[in-house]
């Protein structure tokens, strides 16, 4: 009889996550468990069942444009796959957006919502992409003190009804650049009543320009990025504009929807590149220091990056784990080889400090929107926040070309589904400021004085009183940020060349001792309750033996122009 390979399966995703539910068993306050555990369980059903399941049988759709209607209008339609049809009313009834503003659990709120999203995101094609938008502007609109844009979007973006509930969009690459969006050319035009006089500085502009990639066109509203006629160049001449997509009757005017892009991943995610004629936007907070203004949705949006890092990397872990126990080679199993158990076993330890650090920020932010944030941890999450998207967005593309690697050719094969793991993947590290840009983003950060001491201060908190079997793992995160602080202060003195050329290789040594450090402080709250051996202290372990010290004194800009030769 003929062979066939049994595929890898998945089950309810919170029940067979042992790493969220050991955390949230030691953070979350015992009074509110219950109900994470039974709303986090019911989402684990979808994303392990119905969800999954669709995605593998619409593999392949795409959002297709529809430019003309029949008779020449002009109606700019994007149909969207099945997957993000069924996918949209799930996360808003479910309260993916919804949960962080309610606040029903204080700070722990966000832990609540980005848990859900952490099951959630990896089975509904990158539909995590508009919501991160959509929280991102939601947060931005409520801090920004502008009553009438708050009053009209807030009740919108974060409802549960599928039917009032908007998402948003963010158009801020152009054809001049992606990162340095300080040279926007989008002009912004202040429309002028019949009488000739202007309106009021409430009153809507226009819009002219290119956006040249605006992922989840199909939202209601989006946050961009224009310079209002007269404003000098640069960061500060830009303005932060609130656009609606479309009029009462459906039609978008004023946007023209040239084409939908073509990438390597997110093939679900309806990217357009725009041209602006004369929408109508209004100011989010004045004509002027729109970059300024952003950094509200930066720090949200970076935040579901490392989340949905995490969550890629922990559906790799669970698809490969479960071929492990069904596929037989070399007489026996994959999970009984020596070899696949130890390679096994470094990325699932790479997923598990990537998301102690992901929801150390997502735990931050609670504080800071409940308002119990101390100033120690207002300073922590600034500077954790870009460092956290930047460590888990590249070691999410690492765990999942391994993850491919188990699989051996299955994991090359397209019908298997599981090339969307690495395509999926790659633009985590690019999507809100790519390694390097967030790497230069952390200098100008300690040239404003800030220095890199939030770190030490988080790694020393979290190793204190650490198990005693613990004690080389709790060296080596100290000595790496020792380390880091040794090499900022020669490279400081050596000149900015040399401190530029470094960026990288700190933020990561950062951001991995920080992970170290997190898992030895998760290790000594398992180690606390006695019940068996802990996975945190495993992990632990096996990330030291990996290396958390990327910082090294012998490299310089020399070796680096001979490699280039």
């Amino acid at each position: 009889m003929s062979f066939f390979q049994s595929p890898p399966q998945l089950g309810n995703q919170f029940d067979d996550d042992p790493v969220l539910r050991d955390y949230l068993r030691e953070r979350v306050p015992a009074g509110s468990l219950p109900h994470f555990e039974a709303e986090l369980r019911d989402m684990g059903e979808l994303a392990g069942g119905e969800l999954y399941q669709l995605g593998l049988a619409t593999r392949g759709e795409e959002p297709e444009l529809r430019s003309w209607d029949a008779w020449g209008h002009r109606v700019e339609h994007i149909e969207l796959t099945r997957l993000w049809q069924r996918a949209a009313p799930i996360a808003h009834e479910r309260g993916l957006i919804a949960t962080a503003y309610e606040r029903q659990h204080g700070p722990f709120s966000r832990v609540l919502q980005m848990a859900l999203v952490h099951l959630f995101a990896p089975s509904t094609g990158v539909f995590a992409c508009p919501l991160a938008m959509t929280d991102g502007a939601a947060k931005t609109l409520s801090v920004a003190g502008n009553t009438m844009l708050a009053e009209r979007a807030l009740p919108r973006l974060t409802s549960r009804d599928p039917k009032t509930a908007w998402t948003s969009g963010q158009w801020m690459t152009e054809r001049t650049g992606g990162s340095d969006v300080a040279i926007s050319e989008t002009v912004a035009k202040a429309l002028v009543s019949e009488g000739g006089a202007q309106f009021a500085d409430s009153a809507p502009f226009g819009l002219w320009g290119t956006k040249w990639f605006t992922s989840a066109t199909t939202s209601q509203m989006a946050l961009t990025l224009g310079r209002p006629e007269g404003n000098p160049p640069g960061g500060s001449g830009l303005a932060l504009f609130y656009v609606e997509t479309r009029d009462d009757a459906g039609g978008m005017h004023g946007i023209r929807i040239n084409r939908l892009k073509e990438k390597l991943g997110t093939r679900m995610v309806p990217t357009a590149e725009l041209t602006l004629e004369g929408v109508r936007a209004w100011p989010v907070a004045g004509p002027k220091d729109g970059i300024k203004q952003i950094t509200p949705m930066l720090n949200v949006t970076r935040t579901w990056n490392s989340v949905a890092a995490v969550a890629g990397m922990r559906r790799a872990v669970a698809l490969v784990n479960d071929y492990a126990r069904r596929r037989v080679a070399f007489g026996g199993l994959l999970r009984d080889k020596p070899l696949h158990v130890d390679t096994l076993a470094t990325i699932t330890a790479e997923s598990h400090g990537a998301f102690l650090l992901a929801f150390r920020v997502v735990e931050l932010l609670g504080l800071e929107e409940s308002g119990e944030a101390t100033p120690t941890d207002l300073e922590l999450l600034r500077v954790l926040t870009p460092i956290a998207k930047l460590t888990t967005g590249k070691q999410a593309v690492a765990v999942a070309s391994e993850a491919l690697e188990a699989f051996g050719g299955a994991g090359y094969i397209e019908d298997t589904g599981l090339p969307e793991l690495l395509r999926d993947a790659q633009v985590l590290p690019i999507w809100e400021g790519t390694t390097n840009v967030l790497s230069l983003d952390l200098l100008r950060a300690i040239s404003r004085g800030g220095g890199i001491e939030p770190f030490g201060r988080e790694i020393a908190r979290a190793t204190e009183n650490a198990p005693a079997a613990l004690a080389e793992e709790v060296q080596a995160a100290r000595a790496a940020f020792t380390h880091g602080e040794r090499w900022l202060a020669a490279a400081m003195n050596a000149g900015p060349p040399a401190l530029e050329a470094g960026a990288r290789r700190l933020a990561l040594t950062l951001g991995r001792a920080v992970e170290l450090a997190l898992l030895i402080d998760q290790a000594r709250l398992e180690i606390a309750r006695g019940l068996g051996p802990s996975r945190a202290a495993a992990a632990a372990r096996r990330m030291r033996l990996a290396g958390v010290d990327l910082v090294r004194d012998d490299v310089d800009a020399a070796d680096a122009a001979l490699l280039l030769l």
